[in-house]
């Protein structure tokens, strides 16, 4: 094990964030968990965040059921579900962003980003685009394929705020973040 690495407890997301409520929070720790168990991983599996940011977490998550199996069945879904998961707690952990609003469709970013310390009178003053993809299985140059897809999806909101892309790879874990 990597003595540098810190750890990630997925469950943390059931605390929820300031845009996240606990029910969804869970929702996306039990797509975590099914990622991460359906590529035969146990508990302290290191994830590795490259890009902009390098950093190592070892990651833990709840045992799944069979009924979770049966509720995450839907492997596109559930990728895309427990991308969010993991982008939204290493965003956290290596910046001073929280998750505060979920964007509006047709926008090209998934989520607004706002500074963990403010108040939120005017919680848009500082904020930052989030765009995150998920993949269940895929090599590096399907990873760096997919940040570009997702640089040039956010550019037509470019100019006007920065954004984090983050894309998260399961069975080699990784999250590759660019900021833009």
């Amino acid at each position: 094990m990597n003595s540098n690495s810190k750890e990630l407890v997925i469950t943390k997301l059931e605390q929820g964030l300031p845009a996240i409520t606990p029910a969804f929070g869970a929702a996306l720790a039990e797509a975590c968990a099914v990622c991460l168990t359906d590529q035969d991983y146990i508990q302290g599996v290191e994830l590795k965040v490259k890009g902009d940011f390098t950093a190592v977490f070892q990651l833990y998550w709840q045992e799944v059921t069979d009924q979770m199996m049966r509720c995450w069945n839907d492997s596109e879904y559930t990728t895309e579900q427990a991308a969010y998961g993991i982008a939204f707690l290493v965003i956290q952990e290596l910046t001073d962003y929280t998750v505060i609003e979920r964007s509006r469709r047709g926008t090209g970013f998934d989520y607004w980003l706002g500074k963990k310390s403010e108040n939120n009178e005017l919680p848009f003053q500082n904020a930052v685009r989030l765009e995150v993809s998920g993949i269940r299985k895929g090599d590096n140059s399907r990873v760096k394929a997919r940040v570009k897809q997702k640089l040039e999806q956010v550019s037509p909101t470019d100019g006007t705020l920065p954004a984090y892309i983050v894309v998260v790879e399961f069975s080699n874990p990784l999250a590759f973040i660019v900021k833009k």
